[in-house]
């Protein structure tokens, strides 16, 4: 349930006249993130062991999500 909530909240917070361009710029990072999170996580866990690599990945997701939580602002209507 977490990418219906993102697209959601993506949508929420764009104006509806860049909404399209928005989702599209969510969707792209998105997919980038897969493909360089597999890379990252199997480089990691080659390099140092699987517990680094997931220490790794829940460090990235926590700094992300403060990110977003800083600098995301819903637009109010």
């Amino acid at each position: 349930m977490v990418y219906p909530s993102l697209i959601a909240a993506v949508s929420d917070g764009s104006h509806p006249t860049w909404r399209a361009r928005s989702l599209s710029v969510y969707r792209f990072w998105r997919d980038l993130g897969y493909a360089i999170g597999a890379l990252s996580a199997g480089l990691i866990a080659d390099f140092f062991g699987f517990a680094w690599a997931i220490a790794s990945i829940a460090a990235l997701t926590f700094v992300s999500g403060t990110v977003v939580a800083v600098m995301m602002h819903e637009h109010r209507r």
